[in-house]
């Protein structure tokens, strides 16, 4: 066994240096709100030899610089249905190109289904599971659903089935009372009665990941009221083994296996069986009831704004048809070839196994030993603790993210969020940041911060939170006026 001291290090912070008193202007920043990979992380030599291999092959640096073809560069989408056959073959995923489209990316695409599978008129509303990833609620108000986002609140499982239902339920009786207006949607595509936006395996912010169980209730819940379930499938290859808390470990381990992955919902969507008695229309059965929307933003890097999604055949087909991608070729084409070597070579896989989960992986305990030893008395880990010393059982964590809960109910978030800044140069994301737009009352979390382990260097993140426990401790003290981080910058810290 690979072995971790439960306190790494006591060392004073590299930026220990204090300005005058009850100010952080001359603190360094410590961002754990960014929601980015760390630089070191980055796979720049990887992508160099891909990058030469694209321009330097006759075969094919001409197509990879054109404008490509509708559902995305074909040697990729071959090289993801292998690759996601063999990593989900334990729920015999079919190895299938026409299963895969390329995408810009999960949030682009996001933008795409909703152009191609929705119809304002139609379509009644978005249901977000809450805690939720904040930036995509303008995008579905840009689609036309402003004002008709709604939040459906986490409980221990996940998505929680039985309140989505009564909200389903409450359409029922009232059919839309305009005809739908996206007459050109029909063969190719189809609006759907309803969107479901998850994130089912390490939930940004929450960390959490949904049971299978659960899973299949939210497909059956699907089927049930012609809804599309659209999963952010972005952390799926960013999970490790979590460690005992006895465990000892004095590094980072040189490589990190992924651990068996729980079924996506496109996978439960494919498998499951009809429920007796219940006929799901033809348009449902063939465009499918989940998507898995991928990307490989956290696996490779954001810049190559290149993502998948695998549905079924007609449905990836039908994206495919939506006019800004037909318009422009496949988005990021170039990149798409770039990423089609590193996983034709398997560099990928590499780097996933030796550089991204091993990194994450300790500085998520790194994060969790900090936590424990400067903030146990005021904040809760939610989810993504270390196992206790007497577990038989392995857990299993992943994603960039740690979510917390106040002790104290005398405290907000946000005034923390705030005070931290001011006084610690220190940014943190409050808990009302991931309310649903417009349904903030259904589920609400001012009492929650999300810490981000994957952006800063290790020895900020501990110097982070022995910011914040000063905060903490200080809270009852007398304080000036403090200044509030511009909420304009929070969408760059993603």
């Amino acid at each position: 066994m690979v072995l971790i001291p439960l306190h790494p290090s006591k060392a004073k912070p590299a930026s220990a240096s204090a300005g005058p008193a009850g100010t952080g202007a001359d603190k360094p920043l410590v961002n754990l709100l960014r929601g980015w990979p760390a630089p070191a992380i980055l796979p720049v030599a990887q992508l160099k030899m891909a990058t030469a291999d694209v321009l330097t092959d006759a075969s094919v640096v001409v197509d990879s610089l054109q404008y490509g073809p509708d559902s995305g560069f074909q040697p990729l989408r071959e090289q993801l249905a292998s690759y996601l056959s063999n990593i989900f073959s334990k729920y015999s995923v079919p190895n299938d190109p026409e299963r895969i489209c390329i995408t810009g990316g999960a949030s682009q695409n996001a933008a795409c289904i909703l152009q191609s599978f929705t119809d304002p008129a139609y379509t009644a509303c978005i249901w977000v599971s809450a805690p939720c990833y904040f930036l995509m609620c303008p995008i579905f108000e840009d689609s036309g659903f402003a004002g008709r986002l709604r939040a459906v609140p986490e409980d221990d499982e996940g998505t929680d089935v039985e309140a989505l239902e009564r909200g389903f339920q409450e359409f029922e009786s009232s059919p839309p009372s305009e005809p739908t207006y996206k007459n050109n949607l029909a063969p190719d595509r189809k609006a759907y009665r309803h969107v479901v936006y998850v994130v089912p395996t390490s939930s940004n912010p929450s960390g959490s990941s949904m049971t299978v169980k659960r899973r299949e209730q939210l497909v059956r819940l699907a089927r049930k009221y012609d809804a599309l379930l659209i999963a952010d499938d972005v952390y799926d290859f960013l999970q490790w083994d979590v460690p005992r808390a006895d465990a000892v470990l004095t590094s980072k381990q040189g490589s990190v296996s992924l651990p068996p992955p729980l079924p996506r919902l496109v996978d439960v969507d494919r498998t499951l069986p009809q429920e007796d008695g219940h006929e799901t229309e033809e348009d449902s059965r063939r465009f499918g009831n989940a998507i898995s929307n991928g990307s490989f933003s956290k696996i490779v890097a954001p810049g190559l704004r290149t993502g998948w999604v695998e549905a079924t055949p007609a449905f990836s087909y039908g994206l495919a048809q939506t006019g800004s991608s037909k318009s422009g070729g496949a988005p990021s084409q170039f990149s798409a070839a770039t990423i089609a070597v590193l996983m034709r070579t398997g560099e990928l896989d590499r780097y996933l196994q030796e550089v991204a989960r091993p990194a994450l992986q300790w500085r998520h305990r790194l994060l969790i030993q900090a936590v424990e030893e400067h903030l146990s008395e005021f904040l809760e880990i939610k989810c993504g603790g270390l196992p206790k010393a007497t577990s038989s059982e392995v857990t299993t964590y992943g994603g960039y993210f740690l979510w917390l809960k106040l002790r104290r109910s005398d405290m907000s978030a946000a005034a923390i969020s705030k005070r931290a800044f001011a006084k610690e140069n220190l940014i943190i994301a409050d808990g009302p940041l991931f309310e649903v737009k417009g349904d903030e009352a259904s589920a609400r979390f001012d009492d929650h911060i999300r810490l981000c382990f994957a952006w800063e260097d290790e020895a900020k993140i501990q110097e982070g939170v022995e910011r914040l426990a000063r905060v903490l401790r200080n809270w009852d003290e007398p304080e000036d006026a403090a200044t509030a981080l511009p909420a304009s910058d929070t969408g760059a810290f993603k």
